[in-house]
């Protein structure tokens, strides 16, 4: 059963048609890397597939129509992180990771011993355990990224949503972080992760989505789907391509230079 499916996904944005007839299904598992170049409609594609802009196609989570869900139950199957990090209130770390836990209390319940035990989990994962008792409005763009990816992973739902989540992360951090959206899958949960270091993309996801002007370009491997070809077509980029401890390694080096005679990118 896929955890997640859009069937002919298109979304429009003021005048803008920002995604055309996308499809694609995320099963358990798997680690997915959203990538394409600015404006190609990576964050558009995830606030579509959480009701957060208006669509059309069809969405389903865990094999239910998502139109049919309500917040609550939503919110126990798909776990989000925004590309921005504000947060907007004065309170303590600890509290807004516990905030990841709100879908599976009544109102104003008391956590409980699970939740204590999700909270403290996902505090250490992102090593945000240490200043749990700071204002998270008086942490650094970084830390402040952490603890929101902390309070994703305190819902400890079978889908996350990941909007960058390495900007703004020091490199520790991020291999950190990939390494344990890696783990989470190998546990059998799925994460979808939009990026735009192909570095890390390559090295960690087990499974990359291309996407160019609101359309999939390529859906597969790493290796199959960045090529040097896709890198000069949809980025215009060159780029260096090899291996290291049995996994890809890119880094793009230069522009794509224009044809000499048409003036367009190979």
């Amino acid at each position: 059963m896929s955890l997640l499916a859009v069937s002919g996904l298109s979304a429009t944005l003021g005048r803008q048609r920002v995604l055309s007839d996308v499809s694609f299904a995320v099963g358990p598992g798997e680690f997915v890397g959203l990538i394409g170049p600015n404006g190609a409609g990576k964050s558009t594609l995830l606030k579509a597939a959480l009701g957060l802009v208006a669509s059309q196609g069809g969405i389903s989570i865990a094999g239910l129509d998502a139109a049919t869900l309500g917040a609550r139950e939503r919110a126990a199957s798909i776990a989000y992180v925004a590309q921005e990090h504000e947060i907007a209130w004065a309170i303590p770390v600890e509290a807004v990771v516990a905030l990841g836990r709100t879908p599976y209390r009544p109102a104003f319940a008391a956590l409980s011993s699970t939740d204590h035990v999700a909270i403290e989990r996902a505090m250490r994962h992102m090593e945000v355990d240490s200043f749990r008792d700071r204002a998270a409005t008086d942490l650094s763009g970084g830390e402040k990224a952490r603890v929101l990816i902390a309070r994703a992973l305190a819902q400890e739902t079978p889908l996350l949503l990941a909007d960058e989540p390495t900007a703004g992360l020091d490199p520790s951090h991020q291999i950190a972080l990939m390494r344990l959206f890696a783990d989470q899958a190998k546990q059998g949960r799925s994460v979808v992760a939009s990026m735009h270091d192909l570095g890390l993309a390559a090295r960690w996801c087990n499974r990359l989505i291309l996407l160019d002007r609101g359309q999939i370009i390529a859906d597969g491997s790493p290796e199959t789907v960045l090529t040097p070809e896709s890198l000069a077509s949809v980025y215009g980029v060159e780029a260096y391509f090899g291996t290291a401890a049995g996994r890809t390694v890119i880094q793009p080096l230069d522009l794509v230079q224009p044809h000499p005679q048409t003036g367009k990118r190979p």
